[in-house]
């Protein structure tokens, strides 16, 4: 069958093109700007890929078209489909038809840590020599590949709760039907889709909703947002994590890098890991409670988590110059950057941590979390954020100490000249942020050696 994919260059999308290669369909694509790494990722594995959405691309007449959920009414290429009237779906839809319905589904949803712990959760059944399949939003770091089909019944998939397509409003995640279900947390995000905070409980129900009777749902205890979606109702067992729950941590090491895991208050195995900071501890606590649900014992999740590798950028060393240490973070929720920077403060308790924001989410634009951006901006010692046209605020406004840039150039001029050896720069986008990280490397490379 030859499938093509429209918008086939985010991570989500990419992933289903490389799924449909594996098995055995001709896969072609386009996007409105086809960009590495994962255009590398695809014509690596035969897939060609075309720039823009001329209708001319659907000629010859693919068998089907999956439609990614950034593209609307209007699109030429999309306006053509319906038009010529070739058989469409979504990407959600065509993983539940053509693949999850056969598989033990492991997903992870919440409104953070949704990437990482679904990396952990593969580590682990890999590591016990399960192979499962995976579809995760990012490079996992001990696979270098962001999805595969595997060899055995599982699938690990990160459930994000944002819209499915044009046509279909209902959320990417109810159409995965899992066995065994993590919800991390649940705030307030995607202003752009969803009015309120009970909004997205609604669409959490959905997939609570669709677990079958002998699933497992894991849940953090005390988190009211995720009690309430339960309290709508569940029709699975629920296992909760955290102090007073079934699945606890103690910590060996206050920064988290060394701590213990427990089942109804009794010692099960201690992690040693490289990853450090409370948020880190809450996901490998979860990942290890929904291996233990398919049969991985506690202890081999442990020995696996010596030899995790976190996810691309999570906190990922780009490059030293200087003594001056670049990161690169996937942070743009005001509780993930306070996380972030908390983590980063745990790493180096004594350095300048300097954070470098590009505003790029829906929710960040319309201004939805910006009352609270300076307390989450909090552990910086400097901050440089930019000010792009498309967000409807003033960030000196709401982050006075800010150091503004109207454009990436001139945030690099401003970096030039405030970095010193010992800072610790955090950049945090869900985007490229105009490849800042590779050029102020390049800034840096410059000023220090020639």
């Amino acid at each position: 069958m030859h499938i093509h994919i429209l918008g086939i260059c985010g991570t989500f999308m990419g992933g289903i093109a490389a799924l449909a290669k594996g098995l055995g369909h001709h896969v072609t694509g386009s996007d409105a700007q086809v960009y590495p790494p994962m255009s590398d990722q695809l014509r690596a594995i035969g897939i060609e890929l075309i720039e823009g959405y001329d209708a001319e691309q659907l000629s010859p007449r693919p068998d089907l078209v999956i439609i990614g959920n950034a593209l609307s009414r209007g699109n030429s290429a999309v306006e053509a489909v319906l038009n010529q009237r070739i058989p469409y779906t979504s990407g959600a839809q065509w993983l539940h038809d053509e693949l999850l319905q056969h598989k033990w589904v492991l997903a992870v949803a919440g409104t953070h840590g949704k990437t990482t712990t679904s990396s952990m959760l593969t580590w682990l059944l890999e590591f016990a020599g399960l192979k499962p399949g995976f579809l995760v939003g990012g490079v996992l770091a001990n696979f270098q590949q962001s999805a595969r089909l595997g060899e055995s019944d599982f699938f690990v998939i990160e459930a994000d709760e944002y819209d499915t397509a044009f046509f279909d409003k209902r959320s990417k995640f109810v159409h995965y039907c899992p066995s065994t279900l993590v919800l991390n947390n649940l705030e307030f995000d995607h202003a752009d889709i969803f009015a309120d905070l009970a909004a997205i409980q609604r669409q959490f129900h959905h997939l609570v909703r669709v677990v079958p009777g002998y699933g497992r749902i894991f849940y953090p205890q005390q988190e009211a947002a995720l009690e309430q979606v339960i309290e709508q109702g569940c029709w699975s067992e629920t296992v909760k994590t955290g102090p007073q729950g079934e699945w606890s941590t103690r910590l060996v090491k206050q920064d988290g890098s060394v701590f213990d895991v427990l089942y109804h208050g009794e010692l099960q195995g201690q992690v040693r890991w490289d990853l450090i900071g409370d948020h880190n501890v809450a996901n490998g606590l979860m990942a290890i409670a929904a291996a233990h649900h398919v049969g991985v014992p506690v202890d081999v999740s442990c020995e696996a988590l010596l030899s995790y590798q976190n996810t691309k950028r999570r906190l990922e060393l780009r490059a030293n110059i200087a003594d001056i240490a670049i990161y690169d973070d996937f942070a743009h929720h005001p509780t993930a950057i306070t996380t972030t920077l908390k983590g980063m403060r745990a790493k180096q308790p004594k350095a300048r941590i300097v954070a470098v924001l590009e505003p790029r989410s829906n929710t960040m634009k319309l201004g939805t979390m910006a009352d609270v951006l300076d307390t989450a901006l909090s552990e910086a010692n400097e901050i440089f954020m930019l000010q792009p046209d498309a967000v409807q605020w003033r960030v000196t406004d709401k982050v006075p100490r800010a150091h503004v840039g109207a454009s990436v150039d001139e945030l690099l001029v401003l970096l030039s000249q405030k970095l010193q050896p010992g800072d610790q720069v955090v950049i945090m986008s869900n985007g490229g942020f105009g490849n800042i990280h590779n050029r102020l490397i390049d800034v840096l490379r410059r000023q220090y050696t020639d």
